[in-house]
C-alpha cells in the first residue's frame, strides 16, 4: 500500500490548479491544533498548502505560519500572505530555522507524512512504478544519494534489512540476493531495468509488491524515519506550554514511532535511576489515546485517507 496523496484540482491558497493533494483529516487536524488566533504555527509538510490554508483562516493579523518543504516544487503554491514564512528545508532542521526566523517557541506543529501525488505523477522523479525513469526518489533534489545508488552499492544484508523493515517485503532476503546477482550482469539504473532484473522473484500482485519495494527504497533514500525521530525530539524544545503537535502517518513504522514518542516523550531508556530513584518525566500529554482515522464520508471522497492515522499530544 502506498501513501500517495490524491490530486486536488485547485489550490485553496492561490486558487490555481495544482496536482498536489486533498488535505487528509483536515478538520480533525484543526481541532487537534486547538488554534489560537494570534499564535505561531508550523506546517512541516507544506506541499499543496491544504492544511496551511485551513490554519491561516483561523489566524488573525498577528498570527504567524512557518511552513517547511524540502521539495522546491512546493514553492509555487505559496500564498501572497505576509504572515507566512517558507523554509525550503527538511523538517528535521525545525529548531534551527525557527531560531533563524526569531520564532524559537511556537503554539502548534503539524506534519502530514504522506507523499504528494505530484511527486508520483512526475515520471522523472522515479517514485512511481507506472513510468520508466531513472531510479531517483529524492524528495530534496539537492541531496546526492538516489535509489539507483542504493541498489548499486548496498550489500546483500543491507538490502535485505531495508526491504524487510521498511517495505515489509515477504521475500526480502531472496530479493536482495537477486539484486546483488543481477547488478553484476548489468547496471540497474531505471525502473524498467529494475523490474526486469527482479521479475523472477516477484510474489503475489506485482503492483502491490513493487509498491512495497519502492516504499522501502524511498524511505531509505530520504531517511524518512530518521527525519521523523529528529522532528519529534525537537517538538518538546520548541512548543510552548499548552502547545500541540499533530502528526498524520500512513504506515505502521511511522505510527509506532509517533505513538511511542508521545507516550514516553523520549527515545531513550526511561528506567528509574538506581542511585537517585529519578524517572524521566514525559513533557507531553497524549490527547489521542487511539489514533484518529478518516470518517466514512472522507473515505468515500478521498480513497487515499484510508491508511491515515492522526495522533495528537500537548506540551505540559
Amino acid at each position: 500500500m502506498t501513501d500517495e496523496k490524491q490530486s486536488n484540482p485547485v489550490n485553496g491558497l492561490t486558487n490555481k490548479p495544482v496536482s498536489y493533494h486533498t488535505a487528509v483529516l483536515l478538520q480533525e487536524c484543526m481541532t487537534g491544533l486547538d488554534i489560537k488566533p494570534d499564535g505561531i504555527y508550523v506546517d512541516c509538510t507544506f506541499g499543496g498548502g491544504g492544511h496551511s490554508n485551513a490554519i491561516l483562516k483561523q489566524l488573525n493579523e498577528n498570527g504567524k505560519l512557518i511552513v517547511f518543504d524540502q521539495d522546491d516544487a512546493a514553492r509555487k503554491n505559496l500564498p501572497n500572505d505576509e504572515r507566512v514564512i517558507f523554509v525550503p528545508q527538511n523538517f528535521r532542521h525545525l529548531q534551527r530555522f525557527l531560531r533563524l526566523h526569531k520564532a524559537s517557541m511556537v503554539d502548534g506543529i503539524l506534519a502530514d507524512l504522506g507523499v504528494s501525488s505530484h511527486q508520483f505523477d512526475e515520471a522523472e522523479r522515479g517514485f512511481s512504478i507506472r513510468f520508466d525513469a531513472a531510479l531517483d526518489m529524492r524528495m530534496d533534489q539537492r541531496q546526492l544519494l538516489t535509489a539507483a545508488d542504493i541498489l548499486k552499492n548496498f550489500s546483500e544484508s543491507q538490502l535485505h534489512k531495508m526491504f524487510e523493515q521498511y517495505g515489509e517485503v515477504t521475500n526480502a532476503k531472496t530479493l536482495a540476493r537477486t539484486i546483488v546477482s543481477q547488478r553484476k550482469l548489468a547496471p540497474i539504473r531505471t525502473i524498467n531495468e529494475f523490474k526486469l532484473a527482479v521479475h523472477t522473484v516477484v510474489k503475489g500482485n506485482p503492483q502491490k509488491y513493487f509498491a512495497q519495494v519502492f516504499q522501502a527504497l524511498r524511505i531509505e533514500v530520504n531517511d524518512e524515519l530518521g527525519a521523523l525521530r529528529d522532528l519529534l525530539q525537537q517538538t518538546t524544545t520548541v512548543l510552548k506550554p499548552g502547545g500541540r503537535v499533530v502528526i498524520i502517518t500512513f504506515h505502521s513504522l511511522e505510527d509506532r514511532i509517533v505513538k511511542n514518542y508521545f507516550r514516553d516523550g523520549t527515545f531513550e531508556d526511561t528506567a528509574i535511576d538506581d542511585i537517585y530513584g529519578h524517572r524521566f518525566e514525559n513533557p507531553l500529554t497524549v490527547i489521542t489515546k487511539k489514533p484518529i482515522i478518516a470518517s466514512e464520508k472522507e473515505l468515500k471522497e478521498n480513497n487515499r485517507s484510508r491508511s491515515a492515522k492522526l495522533r495528537v499530544a500537548e506540551m505540559k
